[in-house]
C-alpha cells in the first residue's frame, strides 16, 4: 500500500522581508530561546541543540507568525499610503 502525504503550499511572503524590524525577530528569538539547550562547553566550543518543538509550541509559533504577517501586511499598507 502507497502512503500519500498531504503537502500544504504556501508563498513565502519575501515583499513583506522590507516591513520587519530587529524588534520583530528579537521577539521570535526569545519566543523560541526556552527550546534551545547549551552543551556544558559551550563557551569553549560553541554549540549546542534545539529540543523538538511540542504541539503547544507549534500552536503557538503559527499563532506568532500569522500575527507577524497581520504586522507586516498593516505595516505594508501604511507605507503605502504614504
Amino acid at each position: 500500500m502507497k502512503t500519500r502525504r498531504k503537502l500544504r503550499k504556501f508563498r513565502l511572503r519575501t515583499d513583506l522581508l522590507k516591513y520587519l524590524t530587529d524588534k520583530d525577530i528579537l521577539e521570535s528569538v526569545l519566543a523560541n530561546n526556552h527550546r534551545y539547550k547549551s552543551e556544558p562547553l559551550f563557551s569553549k566550543i560553541g554549540v549546542g541543540y534545539s529540543a523538538p518543538a511540542t504541539p503547544e509550541d507549534r500552536e503557538q509559533e503559527m499563532k506568532r507568525s500569522e500575527a507577524l504577517i497581520r504586522r507586516l501586511k498593516q505595516r505594508q499598507r501604511r507605507a503605502k499610503k504614504k
